[in-house]
């Protein structure tokens, strides 16, 4: 009798450990996952902001500067590799890509280089979007591996077997976390 209690006490003990190992897993697999669709929509935008700036400069060649900003700084986002480089990066990029449309916006066009223009920055305007909300589903996920492997008894387990917590992606300019400012006068020299 006492053998059969000791036998079902183990059986349901792995049982136990076996379902804590599988949900670290399958936290590490989608966090794995959702920083890939991160990278993703980073692509997206990677290669949408070449096509911006040549209508910028074709729109206004004089605002060479801020060009190069906008290039320099996607050149920068797109050799980052972890969480907290990318996300330097990203928001030295998403800095630079708001002053070519204040620059757009001074200068009088033609209606067809508004309109090429206008929908460059609407897809720019929806892939930001979408890269928001890619990085607010792996800062979710981050949150639960993270508290996964931190809580007890799972951080024990966690531990023995190797898994460290993940960084998440995170504002890291404190100008970022300010609401922007917009100005309709002309700037001044």
């Amino acid at each position: 009798m006492i053998g059969w209690i000791i036998l079902i006490a183990l059986v349901l003990i792995i049982i136990f450990l076996i379902g804590m190992y599988n949900s670290l897993v399958r936290l590490k697999v989608t966090c794995d996952n959702a920083w890939a669709d991160i990278d993703v929509q980073l692509k997206r935008r990677y290669d949408l902001i070449p096509n911006l700036v040549e209508t910028v400069k074709g729109y206004a060649g004089h605002e060479k500067g801020t060009l190069e900003a906008v290039i320099n700084a996607r050149n920068r986002a797109m050799t980052a590799t972890n969480p907290g480089d990318k996300a330097q990066a990203e928001n030295m990029l998403s800095g630079a890509l708001k002053k070519p449309v204040c620059a757009i916006r001074s200068i009088p066009a033609t209606p067809a280089a508004v309109e090429s223009f206008t929908s460059l920055q609407n897809s720019l305007t929806q892939i930001e979007d979408t890269v928001q909300n890619a990085r607010r589903y792996y800062n979710a996920v981050v949150r639960d591996l993270n508290t996964k492997i931190q809580q007890f008894p799972s951080n024990i387990f966690a531990n023995m077997l190797g898994f460290k917590p993940r960084e998440f992606f995170e504002v890291s300019a404190p100008a970022e976390r300010e609401a922007p400012k917009v100005s309709f006068s002309a700037p001044t020299a």
